[in-house]
């Protein structure tokens, strides 16, 4: 389990490094471009039963934490579906029970180039 770390806290929230992973490069990228969502997740049996929710802007210091070593294998499609949640008005939303911690998941690697986006439009001189 990876762990997020949102604003000043010490406290961590914990995602597996899968769902970390993928969540680090959306948000890089939406908060690169000034694009503010939110972040929610159901908690596990650990944490007791609920659901919580962050906002994400470029102001509030994030850090991200893998306990795996090698980087983890980015699935576009994965990629793709979190882009999209975060660009709803519902924002991006993980489920943490217990069934998609351990789920197999297919990995599809993609090139680092393609992982930031387009680049943005540039003016005419």
């Amino acid at each position: 389990m990876g762990r997020l770390y949102y604003g000043n806290t010490t406290d961590a929230i914990e995602l597996p490094d899968r769902m970390l992973a993928h969540l680090r490069i959306v948000a890089s990228t939406k908060l690169r471009r000034s694009e503010s969502f939110t972040v929610s997740w159901t908690h596990s049996s650990d944490d007791g039963e609920g659901r919580s929710t962050i906002w994400l802007h470029c102001s509030i210091p994030l850090r991200f934490d893998f306990d795996r070593v090698g980087a983890e294998q980015i699935d576009r499609a994965y990629l793709e579906q979190l882009a999209q949640e975060a660009a709803s008005s519902n924002g991006i939303v993980f489920d943490l029970t217990e069934e998609t911690r351990t789920a197999p998941v297919a990995h599809t690697d993609i090139p680092r180039s393609d992982i930031a986006g387009p680049e943005p439009a540039r003016r005419a001189a």
